[in-house]
């Protein structure tokens, strides 16, 4: 039996091409800044191109590495191109995404879709072109689906974005085992309400602000930095074991 030592797994990705959708806010901006701190070569997806440019600035700022692109992930044929042209990504953070909180029975059909084209459908379509271009290359990677803990439980008002959330979770599971064989990973980060502008308009509201600080075990709103490092872990070798996993940031929100 070998007594040397085991040696730490890097958490850093140097060399690496990522791709973060949604990147011009909240958590994809904030996930795109720790990708980048530890090394990868960022490209930045959003449909406000002034957004992701920002960002892109920003990270050149610290001597990062950025390109920002105009992309709307709910046009497949848009993300198609856009993968062949650019691609392959050896990581891809999904994080466009939305909400429309509702009660059940005011839900439209516009509504709907609108939610579940972009939370789920497009971010299946998102990884599926990415996976293909790593296969056809013969890379590994690293897929990082940004759920939610509402992914694992329901929530008031939220019937159609739980929906979506358990779907992406579901696809995950069956995304790792398919593809695994190509040694590309496939996890989700599953965080609580973080204080984002978006989750700033609702926090507003006092009840609603109360009723999230009593389901968080820790007593408090979560923050952007909050899921950094957790981003930079699961798109690391220090997660080489790790896929078709949830990676659950939420204060404890499902440990009740």
């Amino acid at each position: 039996m070998s007594t040397a030592l085991p040696k730490m797994p890097s958490f850093r990705l140097d060399g690496r091409r990522a791709l973060v959708t949604g990147a011009g806010r909240g958590i994809g901006r904030a996930a795109s800044l720790a990708l980048a701190e530890a090394g990868a070569d960022l490209f930045l997806a959003a449909r406000t191109i002034t957004e992701v440019e920002k960002v892109a600035s920003e990270i050149r700022a610290f001597n990062g590495r950025a390109r920002a692109i105009y992309l709307d992930v709910t046009d497949t044929s848009a993300v198609k191109e856009m993968m062949k042209e650019l691609g392959p990504f050896q990581i891809l953070v999904n994080s466009a995404g939305g909400n429309r909180p509702q009660d059940l029975l005011d839900v439209s059909e516009r509504d709907f879709d609108s939610i579940a084209n972009l939370n789920f459908r497009a971010a299946f379509f998102v990884a599926q072109s990415m996976a293909a271009g790593l296969i056809e290359d013969g890379l590994p990677g690293s897929i990082i689906n940004i759920s939610s803990q509402m992914g694992h439980v329901g929530g008031p008002k939220r019937t159609v974005y739980c929906a979506t959330k358990h779907a992406i979770e579901g696809a995950t599971k069956a995304m790792a085992w398919e593809l695994g064989k190509h040694n590309i990973r496939v996890n989700t980060l599953c965080p609580t309400f973080i204080r984002t502008a978006m989750v700033e308009k609702i926090l507003e509201n006092p009840e609603f602000r109360d009723y999230v600080i009593d389901n968080i075990a820790l007593a408090r709103i979560g923050e952007v930095e909050d899921i950094m490092g957790a981003v930079v872990f699961l798109a690391s070798d220090a997660s080489a074991l790790m896929t078709g996993s949830a990676l659950v940031i939420d204060g404890g929100w499902t440990a009740a």
